[in-house]
């Protein structure tokens, strides 16, 4: 666990470095998904993630939550006035689920040549095994790194005589425990309710689909795999030899595509012996929704809130995370992505058992003791984020669902104008 006992190192457990990933559909002037290549073939910062139509961005690593949120808001920025320039007039969805779709043509596999191609032939075996509709589903990775000073300053007191080795114990350990207390993301940021009928039933447009959830994509009908994996925290190599385990047997075609809500990534090249050569680089979050009630598709707080989780939790006592546990943590993942937050169960680690919105409470409550002395903007942040378990209507998925209900395609593609609109003046 990180040492943070003194003022000038708890000031540093809160100056950590972001890079976020956004996933967007371009949709026609009526909603359809787009069919045209991928506009960004020269930029690395936009690129395309399952299907031709689906624009990533990848921002660079920015020092702070603002500074990311920022950039990503600058890229978001770029694609809508270059979609505006374009004869088609296209336009960036906003939502995590998609919007009109008439079968899976409309979600074309993306297309790479040459040294490439293999993504393609990638992306094809994907489209088999989970099928199209599924990965339409679009949402934010949370990128993070604690800051470099802080690293070295504990590295001094840990016993450990390689720096690498030392950062690889502390983000396995980080890694375990936001497997157990992650569900908290899902739930806090959660705000893909709706669903248009043509997602559940060909050619049946303009029907809002409601299944009781808060986050599809989250949710058991989302981003998952056919089983539930159980890694091996000890060290590097056994972490990344648990990953191995299901390619060998067949569970996956690459590590890849393991769908999980956590992962660990090394600098550069993200490859399991890259992983084991160099080490841990930063930890990537997974479960974002995209946000359509902001303009960047993420609120600043929540990636905020975001990092004074990762800091409660590398400072706090550690944990044993058993393969029962992990089974249990993706279930709470699971029943965190439901739209009643008061009616659905967890089980935490110590084996009680509470619902999501008690036992967010209580997470948060010992994060407000742990940040106690700390500037009043955290202490707002957690306070912001508790309102959302105190009055369902201080949620996103409630919001969404009142302001888009009753035809939730038309009013998403209303609001994708708009957005577009914004671009030139925000």
């Amino acid at each position: 666990m990180l040492h943070i006992d003194t003022p000038e190192l708890r000031k540093l457990l809160l100056s950590g470095n972001f890079g976020l990933e956004k996933e967007g559909l371009r949709v026609d002037e009526n909603g359809f998904m787009a069919h045209t290549r991928h506009p960004f073939p020269d930029n690395k910062h936009i690129v395309r993630d399952f299907c031709e139509n689906q624009t990533e961005i990848n921002t660079p690593v920015c020092v702070g939550y603002h500074a990311a949120v920022e950039s990503l808001k600058e890229y978001t920025r770029e694609i809508h006035r270059t979609l505006a320039s374009l004869e088609t007039g296209e336009y960036l969805w906003s939502f995590s689920n998609p919007s009109y779709i008439r079968n899976e043509d409309d979600i074309p596999v993306a297309q790479f040549g040459g040294v490439e191609s293999s993504k393609t032939s990638y992306r094809d075996y994907l489209s088999h095994r989970y099928g199209r509709y599924k990965m339409a589903l679009s949402g934010i990775h949370v990128n993070y790194s604690f800051n470099e000073e802080l690293l070295r300053a504990d590295f001094q007191r840990s016993g450990f005589e390689s720096f690498t080795e030392y950062k690889n114990d502390l983000y396995l350990m980080l890694a375990r425990r936001v497997v157990a207390y992650g569900w908290i993301l899902v739930s806090i940021t959660a705000a893909s309710p709706l669903l248009d009928s043509s997602y559940v039933e060909k050619n049946v447009f303009d029907g809002d689909v409601f299944q009781g959830l808060a986050s599809v994509r989250c949710s058991e009908l989302g981003y998952w795999n056919a089983f539930v994996p159980i890694f091996d925290y000890s060290n590097i190599t056994s972490y990344t030899e648990s990953i191995r385990r299901y390619v060998r047997d067949g569970w996956l075609m690459a590590p890849t595509e393991l769908y999980y809500p956590v992962r660990l990534k090394p600098a550069g090249l993200n490859r399991l012996d890259t992983l084991e050569a160099n080490g841990v680089d930063h930890i990537e979050l997974r479960m974002f929704d995209l946000n359509p009630l902001v303009y960047a598709g993420v609120e600043e707080k929540d990636v905020a809130f975001a990092e004074l989780l990762l800091g409660w939790l590398a400072a706090s006592p550690d944990q044993d995370l058993s393969e029962k546990d992990q089974i249990q943590a993706v279930q709470n993942f699971k029943n965190a992505a439901h739209y009643d937050l008061k009616t659905v169960n967890l089980v935490t680690p110590a084996g009680e058992f509470f619902s999501v919105a008690h036992a967010a409470r209580n997470l948060i409550g010992f994060m407000r003791d742990f940040y106690c002395d700390y500037p009043s903007e955290v202490l707002e942040i957690l306070d912001f984020e508790e309102a959302k378990f105190i009055d369902t209507e201080n949620r996103y998925a409630w919001k969404i669902c009142k302001e888009f209900s009753g035809g939730f395609a038309k009013k998403g593609l209303e609001l994708a104008k708009r957005r577009r609109e914004e671009s030139f003046y925000v």
